[in-house]
């Protein structure tokens, strides 16, 4: 390589930038590829019915830590964060396939109990594990895992199917797996400082439980279909609400009007967030890893909606020269930024 050449720094684009940037050329060369990168699935035509196919990559250091990760709610996170995607696309995951680079430092024990939450996920969740790779790594851990599954081409949700004047609708809560993280993390670094001290996560189960083990929003895809609803478009918020709404509303080239009042914050997320003086909305719009899910529906749907426990209306789909803004509980209307979990960090 040339001294002279230009260099670019990975963090000037960011993870979805430099997916763009290294993803625009491509043209599929099978009619059957429907969809490729750009949603949370790919999609492949199969005649009556397409396969829906999503990857994820789990790295030691970076998405887990194991001072405070049990091996076995790591297979299990593995699993369902993988499953929330092809859910998001409004389809039935079926089959997963698991790979892993491991280091000399994991026992037979170790990964008997990794694999104990992969087999639990796969059984809640009724999906096969058909495959995968294992091979060596000189440090740490690296996971992953391919979920496989099916859909109908009529009942299949993409991004880019907002329209102006849909409902903005969210399932669940948000901010308890970020607050969790800053709980874990409070606690290691007691812990490093003085190992006497044990661990004070009395009363926390909530919040940790959401960040060490979430569950895949199956029971929604099932609601849809009891209901007779095919959402105008979903995504599954895996890194903040704002950064998630900003994807879908690039995706269908709209805007969004978003009100403070309409996202769900569990009672245990506001204390914890004040404990740590974070501001709850912030936490939940922002903190990621949630895994529920942000769609939108024809606002004829509503009723099919309206009663359903856990989901929630919390805006409406506008026009994109009005931008994407936050209602506040105070009655200001601000710019909702796209600030989520960021995955390329510059380095000191």
């Amino acid at each position: 390589m040339s001294d002279n050449q230009e260099r670019t720094e990975i963090n000037t684009l960011g993870e979805f930038g430099l997916i763009d940037h290294l993803t625009s050329p491509i043209v599929p060369h099978n009619p059957s590829t429907l969809v490729g990168v750009g949603d949370d699935a790919g999609v492949i035509d199969n005649g009556e019915f397409v396969s829906l196919v999503s990857t994820d990559m789990l790295v030691e250091g970076i998405h887990f830590d194991l001072m405070y990760t049990p091996l076995k709610h790591l297979g299990y996170k593995a699993v369902t964060t993988n499953l929330s995607d092809i859910y998001a696309m409004n389809g039935i995951p079926k089959q997963i396939t698991f790979s892993m680079a491991l280091s000399n430092r994991f026992s037979v024990e170790a990964l008997e109990q990794l694999y104990a939450g992969i087999h639990a996920a796969c059984d809640r969740y009724k999906v096969d594990l058909i495959g995968g790779d294992t091979t060596s790594s000189t440090s740490g851990l690296v996971i992953s895992v391919t979920a496989i599954g099916q859909g109908e081409k009529e009942k299949l949700t993409y991004r880019n199917g907002a329209k102006v004047g849909d409902l903005i609708c969210l399932t669940g809560d948000y901010g308890a797996a970020y607050l969790g993280l800053q709980l874990l993390e409070r606690e290691k670094q007691i812990y490093l400082s003085n190992p006497d001290i044990q661990p004070d996560l009395e009363g926390q189960s909530y919040p940790v439980g959401r960040q060490l083990k979430p569950e895949a929003r199956k029971d929604i895809i099932e609601e849809f279909a009891k209901n007779k609803l095919v959402p105008t478009s979903m995504i599954d918020v895996s890194d903040g609400i704002s950064s998630e709404l900003h994807h879908l509303c690039k995706a269908s080239n709209v805007g969004a009007f978003l009100e403070e009042s309409g996202v769900p914050i569990h009672p245990e997320v506001e204390m914890l967030s004040i404990q740590f003086n974070l501001d709850p909305i912030t936490c939940a719009l922002s903190g990621g890893e949630d895994y529920e899910l942000l769609f939108t529906i024809d606002p004829n749907d509503i009723e099919k909606v309206k009663y359903t426990p856990g989901i929630y209306i919390a805006g409406e789909i506008v026009d994109a020269k009005d931008g994407i803004k936050l209602h506040t509980k105070g009655g200001n209307i601000h710019e909702l930024p796209s600030q989520g979990w960021t995955h390329f960090k510059k380095e000191a």
